[in-house]
């Protein structure tokens, strides 16, 4: 089993790169990092998670993930280091596919690219994407982003033939975090390597739905990743009994005297 670690890295936060070295000193398989853009005032959308919709601090203060993850990849030599999630549908894929690229090569091979669609529906509009469209335009961003990353000459709709260097050292693994149904996985099995489920509940429930839309699609069961999860010896040797071989724990966006001792709790279980 490999275990990977996520964190909402912001400014008040342990810094990133701090927290790279100690996961990998410890012998974990990756480290990823969230995005949001930026979070409007107006407060329109409630936080879905939390009681009363209230949004948790670390959410206005989220650092660049793309950026976080330069700093994570300088002073580690193993350490995977990813997106958990990048918002695609809020991103031009041109821009973001060169500096993935750029992450991967700089790394030698290391990137990870976990996305999601987004809840907030002020954030995704000020971005230009209506709410409802925003996965149709994560597909299409995300099509566009492999193009550039695999072809010498890549195309794609609404972008003439063109150049774009560096190439990753390989393929980035895409990843779609998201709650199971029958959209998700659609899109898991057009295009993605695998699926993301937030904090692991449900998993063997849906294996079988997964399963069928990768066989539709023609192509070989999607890996399964919990994310975000609280790791415990029995949780984690329930996943291994379904077939999966990664799993990604939640630390707290706090400082190092919080964080450190969470790691350690982790590390015991490896």
């Amino acid at each position: 089993m490999r275990l990977g670690v996520t964190m909402f890295a912001t400014d008040l936060a342990m810094p990133v790169h701090e927290l790279a070295k100690a996961a990998e000193e410890r012998g974990f398989d990756s480290l990823y990092v969230p995005e949001h853009t930026h979070i409007p005032v107006s407060r329109r959308t409630p936080y879905p998670a939390g009681p009363g919709g209230e949004l948790p601090e670390e959410y206005r203060r989220t650092l660049d993930p793309l950026v976080a993850l330069s700093y994570a990849a300088a002073v580690t030599r193993t350490l995977r280091v990813g997106t958990g999630i990048l918002l695609a549908a809020q991103r031009d894929p041109i821009v973001t596919a060169k500096a993935i690229a750029t992450l991967d090569h700089l790394s030698g091979g290391r990137a990870v690219v976990g996305i999601g669609f987004g809840w907030n529906v002020e954030e995704i509009e000020n971005h230009g994407v209506p709410y409802g469209r925003r996965r149709e335009v994560a597909r299409r961003n995300v099509l566009a982003m492999r193009a550039l990353w695999r072809d010498e000459v890549a195309s794609f709709e609404g972008v003439e033939p063109s150049w774009s260097w560096p190439k990753p050292v390989r393929m980035p693994p895409v990843y779609v975090g998201g709650a199971a149904g029958p959209k998700l996985f659609a899109q898991v099995a057009e295009y993605a390597d695998g699926w993301m489920p937030i904090g692991g509940h449900g998993v063997k429930a849906a294996l079988p739905a997964l399963r069928e839309s990768c066989e539709k699609a023609g192509r070989p069961m999607a890996e399964v990743i919990p994310f975000g999860t609280r790791p415990s010896g029995e949780k984690l040797d329930y996943y291994a009994s379904l077939g999966i071989t990664q799993v990604v724990a939640m630390v707290p966006s706090a400082s190092a005297d919080v964080v450190l001792p969470v790691l350690d709790e982790y590390a015991a279980l490896l």
